[in-house]
C-alpha cells in the first residue's frame, strides 16, 4: 500500500485583475482602485467546501475562463470498481460533500472492455497465469508453447481456416476485426497538440490521481493504453474522494472506519489492494454558480446582482446606478451561466413613462435580437421587447386570476398587450373581448391568437380603454359581459369612471348581468389596500360596495402592485350622467 505525502497548507491566492482581459478599453483609475482593494481584504477564515478564494490557480491561462479554474489537492482512497457503492455508504461521513461534486471518481487507464475481463485472471489466478493467457489472447501462443507469433501473422493464420459455416478455430475473429465501440471519453488537446482521453471529467471539474513511479513500476501503455503509464495493472478501481479536512493527514490520522476498511480489504485480497492515493480535484470556470464569480469580479461590498427576468431567450436586469460601470461584465457572466437558454442579457435604462408601456433596453450581451417566444401555461406568446411590454413576474398572479373564470364567462380584457391573459382565458371561457392602444402590441395578440388556434373566440379591438369600454357595453352585438381585466397598474383606476352610466340607455326592468371588475394599481402608502381602495370609490363616485383586496407583489421598496376585484354598483351602471 502505497502513502504519499500531502501539502501541508492550503495556499491562498490573491485575486488577479480579470477586468482587463473583460474590458477592451482601459479602466478609469477609480475602477482600477475598487478592484486592486479586493486583493487587500481577502478573508483570513474560510469556511467549509469550495471556494475562488482557496486551491491552486493553473500556471497556463489560456483564455479569461481558464482564470477561474482552482486546483484542490485531496485524498481519495482507490479500492474496486465492484466494491465502491458499498464503502461510499459505510464511509458516507468521511466523504467529500461538496456541491455538484460525486464523492466517486473513475480512475484512467483502468477500465478495460468487459469481454477482457475473463482472460486478465482473479485473484485466485497468479501474475504468470495472467501473462501467459494474454500473451495466448494477443499473440496465439504463451510461455512454453514455442515461439511467439505477431499478432498480423496469427490473425492472417486464422482468416485461412474457415469453412463454408464459419471460422473452425477463431469463431470472433470477425467480431474482434470491426472497429471497438468507444466509450465515452472526452479528448483534450495538451500544450503539444496531442489529443489525450480523459476519464473523471466533466464540463465542471475533473480528478486526477498524482502518482510517483517507482522502481517496480511497469509500463503497459502499449498494452492497455496511452493512459495506462503506471504500476501492474490491478483491476478496474474507483477513487472515494475523502473530505477535504484528511488533505494533510496521513494514514495514521485517518479516522477509524477508513483504517478498518484498509486493514479488512487488505487482509482478504492479493490483488485488488486498498489503497490511500494523492488526488488532484480541478473545479472549472463551469462549476462556479453566477454569484461566485461576480463576488469575485465586482468590488468588495458592491451587492451582488444575482435576480434578474427571463423572457424566452432573454434576460432583463435591472442594474443599480453603482452596476453601471461593470455592466458588460455582469452581463458576460450572466450569459455564460445560464447558456442555452439565455442568449441574451438587456439591461432596462429608464422607467416607463409612455402610453404603450414599452421599456427602453440597453443590449449589454449577446445577440441583438429582442423578438423571442414565450411559453406560459401551455400556450405561446411571440413578444418584441422593443416594441410591446411583458413581464414574465406576473404569471402566477395570471394564473391565479384565470382560475376565477368559469366557461360560462365573457371577458373583456381592457389593456389586453400581446395576450396573456386573453388567449390564456380563450381556453377557458366561452368568448373574450380584447384591446389595447399599442398598434404593435395587437399585431402580435393577432398573430398569438393564430399560433394558440384561438382566434375563433377573440374578437380583438385597437382604441383607447376609454372608448373601448363605451363601445363594447353599448354594442347590441356583443355578448354580455360577466369579467373585465384593467391590468394597467399606473393608470387603471382612472379609467373607472368609464363604467358610469354604461346601462343608463337600457331598460331598467330587463335582466342585466352585472360585470365583476379586476382592477390593477400601485400604491406607495403606509396603508397599500386601504389607499388603493378610496382610489376606486373616487373613482367611481360610490362609496356602499364590497371590495375584494389582494397584494401581487411588492415591485420596489414600499410599493406595492394590489389586485381589486367587485361587482359593478347596480347605481354605477345606472347612473345618469351630468353636464
Amino acid at each position: 500500500m502505497a502513502l504519499y505525502p500531502l501539502p501541508t497548507a492550503i495556499i491562498l491566492n490573491r485575486i488577479t485583475p480579470f477586468t482587463s482581459r473583460f474590458f477592451p478599453k482601459p479602466l478609469s483609475s477609480s475602477l482600477s482602485a475598487s478592484v486592486a482593494a479586493i486583493t487587500s481584504t481577502l478573508p483570513q477564515h474560510l469556511s467549509y467546501g469550495p471556494s475562488l478564494h482557496k486551491g491552486h490557480k493553473t500556471s497556463h491561462r489560456n483564455s479569461d475562463e481558464e482564470s477561474f479554474t482552482r486546483v484542490f489537492d485531496i485524498t481519495a482512497l482507490r479500492v474496486p470498481a465492484e466494491q465502491c457503492f458499498s464503502l461510499e455508504s459505510r464511509l458516507r461521513g468521511h466523504l467529500l460533500n461538496w456541491p455538484r461534486i460525486r464523492n466517486i471518481a473513475r480512475v484512467a487507464g483502468d477500465d478495460i472492455d468487459d469481454d477482457l475481463k475473463e482472460f486478465i485472471g482473479n485473484d485466485n489466478t497468479t501474475d504468470d497465469e495472467t501473462q501467459t493467457v494474454l500473451e495466448r489472447r494477443i499473440y496465439g501462443k504463451g510461455e512454453g508453447d514455442g515461439e511467439k507469433m505477431c499478432s498480423v501473422l496469427y490473425r492472417d493464420k486464422l482468416a485461412k481456416t474457415f469453412n463454408s459455416i464459419g471460422y473452425v478455430k477463431f469463431e470472433n475473429l470477425a467480431k474482434i476485426s470491426r472497429p471497438k465501440k468507444k466509450k465515452w471519453k472526452r479528448e483534450e488537446k495538451e500544450g503539444n497538440g496531442r489529443k489525450r482521453r480523459g476519464y473523471g471529467r466533466s464540463d465542471m471539474s475533473m480528478v486526477e490521481v498524482v502518482e510517483e513511479k517507482g522502481s517496480g513500476d511497469e509500463d503497459f501503455s502499449g498494452l492497455l493504453g496511452d493512459d495506462f503509464r503506471r504500476r501492474k495493472w490491478n483491476g478496474s478501481t474507483r477513487l472515494l474522494l475523502l473530505d477535504e479536512r484528511y488533505a494533510n493527514k496521513g494514514i495514521e490520522e485517518m479516522p477509524e472506519a477508513i483504517k478498518a476498511v484498509l486493514k479488512e480489504h487488505n487482509e482478504e485480497s492479493t490483488r485488488l489492494s486498498f489503497e490511500i492515493v494523492r488526488c488532484k480535484l480541478t473545479l472549472l470556470y463551469n462549476y462556479w454558480q453566477m454569484n461566485e464569480v461576480l463576488a469575485v469580479l465586482l468590488p468588495q461590498g458592491m451587492i451582488v446582482p444575482s435576480a434578474f427576468e427571463t423572457v424566452g431567450h432573454i434576460a432583463h436586469l435591472n442594474l443599480r446606478d453603482e452596476h453601471f460601470p461593470y455592466k458588460k461584465l455582469i452581463a458576460k457572466v450572466v450569459l455564460d451561466k445560464n447558456k442555452p437558454k439565455i442568449q441574451t442579457v438587456v439591461n432596462k435604462t429608464d422607467v416607463i413613462h409612455n402610453d404603450y408601456r414599452t421599456m427602453q433596453l440597453e443590449v449589454l450581451a449577446g445577440n441583438h435580437s429582442l423578438v423571442t417566444t414565450v411559453v406560459e401555461n401551455g400556450l405561446y406568446f411571440d413578444v418584441d421587447l422593443a416594441a410591446v411590454y411583458w413581464n414574465s413576474r406576473l404569471a402566477t398572479e395570471r394564473q391565479r386570476l384565470l382560475s376565477c373564470f368559469t366557461n360560462n364567462d365573457v371577458v373583456c380584457d381592457v389593456f389586453a398587450g400581446v395576450g396573456p391573459i386573453a388567449i390564456s382565458a380563450a381556453k377557458k371561457v366561452k368568448y373574450v373581448y380584447a384591446n389595447d392602444l399599442n398598434p404593435n402590441a395587437v399585431e402580435y395578440l393577432e398573430r398569438n391568437c393564430v399560433r394558440n388556434k384561438l382566434e375563433r373566440k377573440i374578437e380583438i379591438f385597437n382604441m383607447d380603454g376609454r372608448r373601448f369600454i363605451d363601445s363594447i357595453f353599448a354594442s347590441e352585438k356583443a355578448r354580455p359581459i360577466t369579467q373585465v381585466v384593467m391590468n394597467l397598474p399606473n393608470d387603471a383606476a382612472e379609467f373607472l369612471d368609464s363604467f358610469r352610466g354604461i346601462f343608463r340607455n337600457k331598460h331598467a326592468d330587463k335582466q342585466f348581468t352585472l360585470p365583476r371588475i379586476h382592477v390593477y394599481g400601485f400604491s406607495k402608502a403606509q396603508d397599500p389596500e386601504f389607499d388603493f381602495h378610496e382610489k376606486i370609490r373616487i373613482a367611481l363616485s360610490e362609496v356602499a360596495f364590497e371590495v375584494q383586496m389582494h397584494k401581487v407583489r411588492l415591485v420596489a421598496p414600499g410599493k406595492w402592485m394590489l389586485c381589486a376585484s367587485f361587482v359593478l354598483p347596480e347605481t354605477v351602471a345606472f347612473a345618469k350622467l351630468t353636464l
